[in-house]
């Protein structure tokens, strides 16, 4: 009796406690939020696709007038691309939150501890965005540069606010945030230089490979316009390892090292072995006084 009246007493405690709700009232706000935050990402959506419409038919036109490089051009609108995102993200969070109904403006006021967390963990972010300006202000990279950074070696594909996207050479797409990037090694400003080392037996006919050399160059680099100067015979050279090559430099457009590298390298080896002489080389002990 003691458990029927018990169990009668606890099924109308949850009966009142549920019929206390007005159900159709939150019902109707649910669904009136709902609706609300459906319209509030489909004017996002197409607000973003006019903006960027309008941000490519003013600012970039604007930035072609502007006497720049083309890389140069394409940071600028990269990067204006990339801020003017993270201020729409911005503004559609807050109406998100004006929806649901949290009083944000209470939340910022009272923020508390909460606060300051969020201020340490966003010394990141504004290291990554003040370091970013800084990068964009000395022209350290642009967009398309041959660069090494964090030894990771690519092009630039893109500057943004927080990061630096470097497309490495095998496909990889690196993300770097700007923190973290100290020392830049760009490869794309000013000539760079191709150095091909050419093994040789210590006892080759130096002769016959000056002449093979000569040959090649006066055949193909005069007319060769990756090529920014004649090339330059170092001749033979023994390497702190013992072995034995013949240096020849020779001064490329930036960008065009790699390939000048492979092509007379390839060019030097099929010559020089087609006059029978020795590639291989020995190393040859190496001894100090």
């Amino acid at each position: 009796m003691h458990n029927v009246l018990w169990i009668d007493s606890i099924s109308n405690f949850f009966s009142n406690y549920w019929n206390s709700f007005d159900w159709e009232s939150i019902l109707s706000n649910i669904f009136t939020k709902l609706l609300s935050l459906i319209l509030l990402f489909l004017v996002f959506y197409f607000g973003k696709k006019f903006l960027h419409f309008l941000f490519k038919k003013t600012i970039l036109s604007s930035v072609k007038v502007v006497r720049q490089s083309e890389n140069r051009q394409k940071t600028i609108v990269k990067l204006l691309e990339n801020m003017l995102d993270y201020f729409l993200y911005f503004i559609l969070i807050y109406w998100i939150l004006s929806i649901i109904g949290v009083p944000i403006s209470s939340l910022l006021a009272g923020a508390g501890i909460a606060g300051v967390a969020l201020g340490l963990g966003a010394q990141g972010f504004l290291s990554d965005v003040i370091n970013g300006l800084f990068i964009l202000l000395e022209r350290q990279f642009e967009v398309g540069d041959a660069v090494l950074i964090n030894n990771i070696a690519g092009t630039i594909a893109s500057v943004g606010v927080r990061t630096t996207q470097v497309r490495g050479y095998d496909g990889t797409l690196h993300y770097i945030p700007n923190r973290n990037i100290t020392v830049v090694s760009n490869q794309s400003r000013g000539n760079m230089r191709a150095l091909i080392e050419l093994p040789l037996n210590s006892n080759v006919d130096l002769k016959s490979v000056y002449s093979v050399i000569e040959a090649i160059n006066n055949q193909y680099t005069r007319t060769d316009e990756a090529l920014t100067a004649p090339p330059k015979i170092v001749g033979p050279q023994t390497k702190p390892n013992g072995q034995f090559v013949f240096t020849i430099a020779l001064m490329t457009k930036n960008g065009l090292q790699q390939a000048t590298y492979q092509r007379y390298l390839t060019l030097y080896q099929e010559a020089l072995l087609k006059q029978g002489i020795d590639l291989s080389s020995p190393v040859i002990p190496y001894t100090t006084n």
